[in-house]
């Protein structure tokens, strides 16, 4: 087929045009913007499109399909060119969709944790020799790309997200796959541009317990307040449906490894941090025993699993020194990641950073949402620059605004990129944890090697 990407340089949408033109699809592709890894692997695939920006003269009629990234706006040039011409314009969970249409479908959803079980099922899957095809929201060691798509496999893992499938397509991403085995994780209210109220996200994960295939299975976190209240809703409505739920197992934190304990007694030693982990563990581990891997096998694979990039990734690590870099930005996200830490480091300091970044983090209705987030670690440093508030068109916050919605009056809020970095150097380098959380980059700060 020809297939022309709209917004080709996004994270996802230039690991489709790989995939596709690996397949032996003719690709194409354009954006206003493409920065790196994006960039790079484009050029060495020859697929790096050879101006910057939009142009209409590509958009031709013997193009099979569109697929449309949302980084584009509706009143695109190349977009409206497709809809004048009737072409196939599709999202890529959309396309993805049909590309999977035959193949059992796994896909995680809810609010945290979704590329790290995501990638705990690849990585399963992967040592057990079960081939799939996959969409996961990081690159992972021992995977060329974040897509794969073939026309064997049995099994699709697809990372679910609850965000927008495209500029004209306002669904969940999510709404698309139909899974057979579904997972979700949790359910805290994030996205406020497109889910003003918390009612309004819980539906769409009501819209996605509906997506489930007839006598599908539903994976579900047992200690999620909002989760719990819809399995009860659906357990009758839904009663075709498998429904199995889990909880964060026993552990013991060790140098260098920690040993947990599921509720079925299985026990093993992970190098992984944090008490959401081993949740995330327990979850993999009940798909994994849906599609035949057992629990001393999934023990056995998983035991040398290190995390997905950016999730509470070990980026400096001495005998007494060690700083992490994880991706949370929602409140649940960003709690959970530091109380993993204080947990696995009782007799360190814990310094945490955090960029408010999202739409949501830097909207002034949504701040207080941030409650006691970073409460249980003894240094707290928030990071937000006043000219991203006012690109995305937000009403203005002051760091006063920030202390006051995260209840921590000694809380260090920094809006200068200078004085983050240093401030970043001056954290102490013994008997001491640094947590760098952000979906963003610090503003471009420059982040010391040996911060």
């Amino acid at each position: 087929m020809r297939i022309h990407l709209i917004a080709i340089g996004g994270s996802a949408m230039h690991n489709f045009a790989l995939a596709l033109s690996h397949l032996g699809h003719e690709v194409t592709g354009s954006d206003d913007q493409i920065f790196e890894p994006s960039m790079g692997r484009l050029l060495k695939a020859n697929l790096l499109p050879e101006n910057e920006g939009w142009n209409e003269s590509v958009i031709t009629s013997d193009i099979d399909v569109i697929i449309l990234g949302m980084h584009a706006k509706t009143n695109n040039p190349e977009l409206l060119k497709a809809q004048n011409l009737g072409l196939n314009i599709q999202s890529y969970p959309e396309f993805l969709f049909n590309a999977t249409k035959h193949k059992k479908r796994i896909v995680v959803g809810g609010s945290h944790g979704k590329t790290t079980i995501t990638s705990m099922l690849l990585h399963s899957m992967n040592k057990c020799d079960i081939k799939t095809d996959y969409l996961v929201g990081a690159q992972l060691e021992g995977f060329d790309r974040m897509l794969e798509l073939s026309n064997e496999n049995e099994y699709a893992v697809i990372e679910g997200d609850e965000y927008l499938s495209s500029p004209i397509d306002r669904r969940s991403k999510f709404l698309h796959y139909r899974p057979h085995i579904a997972i979700i994780t949790g359910i805290a209210w994030d996205h406020i541009n497109v889910f003003p109220t918390k009612e309004s996200y819980i539906d769409t994960f009501r819209l996605f317990i509906e997506t489930i295939e007839q006598q599908g299975t539903l994976v579900y976190c047992n200690e999620d307040e909002h989760l719990n209240k819809l399995i009860s809703e659906y357990s009758s409505k839904r009663n075709d449906i498998k429904y199995i739920g889990y909880s964060t197992p026993k552990s013991i934190p060790g140098l260098g490894a920690s040993e947990i304990e599921f509720t079925d007694g299985v026990a093993l030693s992970t190098p992984l941090v944090g008490s959401h982990n081993y949740q995330n563990l327990a979850g993999a581990k009940e798909i994994c025993s849906e599609i035949g891997i057992s629990a001393d096998e999934f023990t056995s694979v998983i035991s040398d699993f290190k995390g997905a990039d950016r999730r509470l990734e070990v980026i400096v690590e001495s005998s007494d020194f060690t700083v992490f870099r994880d991706f949370a930005h929602a409140p649940s996200k960003l709690k959970a990641t530091q109380d993993g830490v204080v947990d696995a480091f009782p007799n360190r300091e814990v310094t945490a950073v955090f960029e408010l970044h999202t739409f949501s983090s830097l909207n002034k209705d949504f701040l207080p949402q941030y409650k006691d987030s970073m409460n249980s670690v003894d240094k707290a440093i928030v990071y937000y620059d006043p000219k991203v508030v006012e690109h995305k068109k937000l009403p203005a916050i002051s760091p006063k605004d920030v202390i006051r919605a995260f209840n921590r009056p000694n809380l260090e809020v920094i809006t200068s990129i200078e004085i983050l970095e240093q401030r970043i150097k001056n954290i102490p380098k013994k008997n001491h944890c640094v947590i760098l959380m952000s979906s963003g980059r610090f503003g471009g700060a420059e982040i010391p090697s040996g911060v």
